[in-house]
C-alpha cells in the first residue's frame, strides 16, 4: 500500500487560519464540537496540524466558524513551475 500524501505546510496554513478565525470571532473549540459533532481531541489534532483532515471536515469547520471554506484557504500558495503538459510536448514532435 502506498503512503498517504501529506503536505504539512498546507496543513499548517489551514490550521493557522482555523485558529485565527476562531479567535477573532470568539469561538472556543467546544463551540466547534457542538456545531460539528466532532470530539474535542479531533479538533485539537486539526488545530495542531497533526490530523490530515478531510475536505468534508474542512467544510464542517467552515460552517461552524460561519465562514465560506475559501476563508480557510486564504493564504500564500506557491505554484511550481512544471514542464509542459504531455499533450503540448506531443504536439511539438
Amino acid at each position: 500500500m502506498s503512503e498517504q500524501y501529506r503536505d504539512q505546510e498546507f496543513i499548517d496554513n489551514i490550521r493557522k487560519r482555523i485558529r485565527e478565525i476562531r479567535e477573532i470571532k470568539g469561538i472556543v473549540q467546544e463551540d466547534i464540537v457542538d456545531r460539528t459533532g466532532f470530539n474535542i481531541a479531533q479538533i485539537g489534532r486539526i488545530e495542531r496540524g497533526i490530523s490530515n483532515t478531510s475536505i468534508s471536515n474542512i467544510a464542517a469547520i467552515a460552517r461552524a466558524l460561519e465562514v465560506h471554506p475559501r476563508e480557510l484557504l486564504d493564504f500564500e500558495f506557491e505554484i511550481p513551475n512544471y514542464p509542459p503538459l504531455r499533450k503540448d510536448r506531443k504536439a511539438k514532435k
